[in-house]
């Protein structure tokens, strides 16, 4: 079972579509019991880090979700879902992520624009399969006002004012900063390499 985590928030019914239209059958789950029978997880995160962390932890389904990510399922952050696994946020300085990478998320700024909306260029770093098939150099969607730090498991990069993880890799982990499910084909591609892991 793909299994679309819904917190409350995020842009969860677009993600739903994009994987249907790919011809795979996703599921939402918001309860912690329906983690057990998830093949595939799948994070899209939208909105507030800390409102995100509270939703998740009123679920009660933070547990749940560390778990699956021990046991070797494969996952996907998507947006906020790549900030969540960072150590902390700048956006909620008392709020914990779940610290599978190391660092902060951080605000833009010396920027013009704040948040950063609309399409910017992938540079990748780091041969995987989430990105086959993805020349660097390709224009993804984004919309965002904070963004991970790079580490030696950022896989791509996007520069805005500053340099971004725009996409992460360990093991059964991988996340994007930029949204596959309004990214046109590109977005689609990425998509598809995940489902078909």
């Amino acid at each position: 079972m793909i299994a679309v985590l819904d917190y409350g928030a995020g842009n969860v019914g677009s993600v739903l579509k994009a994987i249907e239209y790919l011809g795979f059958s996703p599921r939402r789950i918001d309860k912690p019991g329906e983690f057990r029978s998830a093949e595939k997880i799948i994070f899209p995160g939208q909105g507030h880090f800390g409102a995100m962390m509270k939703g998740l932890a009123e679920r009660e389904m933070l547990a749940p979700l560390r778990e699956a990510l021990g046991e070797g399922k494969p996952f996907l952050g998507i947006c906020l879902g790549l900030q969540a696994l960072y150590e902390a946020s700048e956006e909620a300085p008392d709020v914990s992520g779940l610290g599978v990478l190391r660092g902060c998320v951080t605000r833009f700024h010396g920027v013009f624009k704040v948040p950063h909306v609309g399409w910017s260029q992938l540079d990748l770093r780091r041969e995987g399969k989430l990105f086959r098939g993805v020349p660097t150099g390709s224009f993804v969607y984004y919309c965002h006002s904070y963004y991970g730090p790079v580490t030696d498991n950022t896989c791509a990069i996007t520069e805005y004012g500053q340099t971004f993880a725009a996409g992460v890799m360990l093991d059964n982990l991988w996340a994007v900063q930029f949204h596959p499910e309004k990214s046109g084909e590109v977005g689609l591609t990425v998509l598809r390499n995940f489902l078909e892991l």
